[in-house]
């Protein structure tokens, strides 16, 4: 079967609104405006050429509020809006230019890829290039005699980051303006505010993450001076989350950069990521989250009554609209998609300083994790080291190169001595393994209790998630006796089918589903593979495939089929298994035959390979099924299929495997032949 791969984490765009559409409140109708067919487009853009101050801060903020509402983007875009507002953020009022960069911040982020990429084709670089030129030379002017107007500037600089974050994660072209523009320094000037500011310094180290993410042209460019900076950010020691997410950042930053750090520092620059990861995963979010809402409510109580306007905050929205509906994955631009992260830590109102804490701290070990699966990848696999594989005798492919389309092909990284020891020095493999567990109860119980709060349950169920596909990276790409020999191994079986068998309903959730199917895949691999008793038995695994088959998600019904296929073939060495190997002939069967999708028919009939190659009980088995005629019969469907639907529906990668496949069924039907014949 070989070792499955690893998807590598893309960088999910932070949503800059901080809400899912749905969970915005409708704007007043007073605000909107009257008429124009319901859409207040057109008297709110006539606003911004009000020679008013306070009337074109008025119109930015309420355009801010209404694109909110995605029904009502069509109608400023055909209105010209981004042209409009593009000259706002050269306004001569800091507050015209916030509100302003903040509409178009919030245009970006609702609108999504297309919406951006007609901003950037509208010229919006342009304006904004020159906005964060000119509040980086104002940061250190305005230090001394005007606070409060430095305080301004950063906010617009705040801003401005955040949306050329959003530009440069779903556009092409920004990211080409970003690199020729030489907006790293800028980016760098507000990561280095870090001290005394560090919102803005987390949305800079945001934009930094994505930007130097795939970016060769960026990365030739980085100097010294840059790697200063993020090393300054690493050395940092405020303990609170906003840091703690901030330092996260800058380490996935310079794993980013690892292929053009000097060599003389690479050693110590991973370690010192690593160790900040490391550190990261050390905090109990079990015992933190209740003491965050505990230090919340005695502020509480303290404090004045707070205001009808405070209570209407975006933090106190119901739980119901804060937590709703995952959205699809957005494309980003470089083809791969991504799920929507529906963060709205940065649109808390100032009296949800502990919220944001556990927001922060939530998205710390999220991101930590991603950046340790992005470690256990390797770049994708070249058409000529492809082509090389399809044409192998052998069906020795790793089966996720039978993923869907929105998955990556990517190859385990036989990891470096670096990377590997850097992992192991700071027990990452075991952090890991504990950030798999289900929240803690009182943790989850303190979020109940608060509509503010319950959008953290989901945040911490994304952790898990995360930490499962992070022990999947873990486990193929690390041997048993560096992760701790076969008690370690045992002990994360056991875990592992806690996780899964031990209530029914967790299987529903896709997300969970396709993380855990994934470890336990990799762990059923690892055990076969060096011979160790296993505490699941055939019975509960089957289970879990067939619940695992349903799935609308290939990738889950993928790594359903190959844990029976790893089953199968170790059931095949022992006596007196023909029966259960009936069972999983059949269902493999079911599989190949019936499924939608040619990736799962091709990992079916892989599995079916593995289970059914040599010895006495599966060629029993084999006979009790009629595997043969069966897969006779199956020959010319596979080739019509692939011939029918490959070439538009399946990437070149896909296809080939699936030509490895087809090769490895005509000699696999010769080998039962001669099995039969005997």
């Amino acid at each position: 079967m070989g070792k499955s791969k690893t998807t590598k984490f893309k960088r999910p765009q932070l949503n800059a609104v901080g809400l899912p559409v749905n969970a915005v409140k409708e704007v007043d109708a007073e605000e909107e405006g009257h008429g124009y067919d319901g859409c207040p487009a057109v008297e709110l853009l006539e606003k911004l050429q009000s020679p008013s101050a306070d009337m074109r801060e008025f119109a930015c903020a309420s355009i801010s509020r209404v694109v909110q509402q995605t029904q009502t983007i069509p109608g400023f875009l055909q209105r010209d809006a981004v042209r409009r507002l593009g000259p706002m953020l050269l306004d001569r009022s800091l507050a015209v230019r916030e509100t302003a960069t903040g509409a178009l911040r919030n245009l970006s982020a609702c609108g999504g890829q297309e919406v951006c990429e007609d901003m950037v084709k509208h010229d919006v670089m342009t304006p904004l290039t020159s906005l964060l030129r000119e509040c980086c030379a104002n940061f250190e002017s305005a230090t001394v005699s005007m606070k409060d107007q430095k305080n301004a500037v950063e906010d617009v600089a705040n801003e401005a980051v955040n949306l050329l974050w959003n530009l440069c994660e779903s556009s092409t072209q920004a990211l080409t303006v970003f690199n020729k523009a030489g907006l790293l320094d800028v980016v760098i000037q507000c990561l280095e505010r870090h001290p005394h500011n560090v919102e803005l310094a987390l949305s800079a180290a945001h934009c930094l993450h994505t930007v130097t993410e795939d970016n060769p042209e960026l990365l030739c460019s980085m100097n010294t001076a840059v790697l200063g900076v993020l090393d300054n950010v690493l050395l940092s020691s405020q303990p609170d989350m906003a840091h703690i997410l901030l330092r996260t950042l800058a380490a996935g930053t310079l794993w980013n950069m690892k292929s053009n750090l000097p060599v003389a520092h690479q050693a110590q620059m991973l370690n010192a990521a690593v160790a900040t990861l490391s550190q990261c995963l050390d905090l109990d979010t079990g015992t933190l989250i209740p003491e965050l809402r505990r230090a919340e409510e005695v502020r509480y109580r303290n404090a004045p009554p707070v205001t009808d306007t405070e209570d209407q905050a975006v933090g106190e929205l119901p739980v119901d609209e804060m937590e709703g509906e995952e959205e699809p994955p957005k494309q980003k631009r470089n083809g791969k998609a991504a799920m929507a992260d529906n963060d709205f830590s940065d649109l808390l109102p100032r009296g949800k300083e502990e919220l944001r804490e556990a927001t922060a701290l939530l998205t710390a070990q999220q991101t930590s994790l991603e950046i340790i699966v992005n470690m256990c990848c390797s770049d994708e696999p070249s058409d000529d080291e492809w082509e090389e594989e399809s044409s192998s005798d052998e069906s020795d492919m790793g089966p996720d190169g039978l993923c869907d389309g929105v998955s990556n092909l990517l190859s385990p990284l036989c990891l470096s001595a670096e990377v590997h020891g850097a992992l192991i020095n700071h027990s990452i493999p075991e952090k890991v393994l504990r950030k798999t567990e289900f929240a803690r109860k009182e943790a989850v119980d303190v979020c109940l209790q608060n509509s503010s709060w319950r959008c953290l349950i989901k945040k911490m169920k994304r952790v898990q998630s995360r930490a499962l596909t992070c022990l999947h990276s873990i486990l193929s790409t690390m041997d048993a006796e560096s992760l701790g020999g076969p008690a370690v191994l045992q002990t994360a079986a056991q875990h592992l089918s806690t996780l899964v068998f031990g209530a029914a309903e967790t299987l529903k959730d896709e997300e969970f589903l396709e993380a855990v199917i994934s470890a336990v895949r990799s762990l059923l691999q690892m055990i076969a593979s060096t011979n160790i008793s296993q505490c699941m038995t055939p019975q509960q695994l089957m289970s879990l495939s067939e619940a695992a088959t349903c799935c609308d998600v290939v990738s889950v019904r993928v790594n359903a089929v190959a844990i029976l296929g790893i089953t199968g073939s170790t059931l095949a060495k022992e006596k007196g298994t023909a029966e259960t190997l009936q069972m999983i002939g059949k269902a493999l069967l079911e599989v190949a035959t019936r499924d939608a999708d040619l990736v799962v028919n091709g990992e079916a009939l892989d599995a079916l390979f593995d289970v059914f190659a040599d010895g006495d009980e599966a060629e029993a088995a084999a006979k009790s099924i009629q595997l043969l005629p069966a897969l006779k019969a199956l020959q010319p469907v596979l080739k019509a299929k692939i011939r029918k639907e490959g070439r538009g529906k399946y990437s070149p990668q896909q296809l080939c495997v699936l030509d490895n496949i087809k090769v490895n069924l005509r000699r696999f039907i010769g080998y039962l032949e001669k099995v039969v014949n005997k």
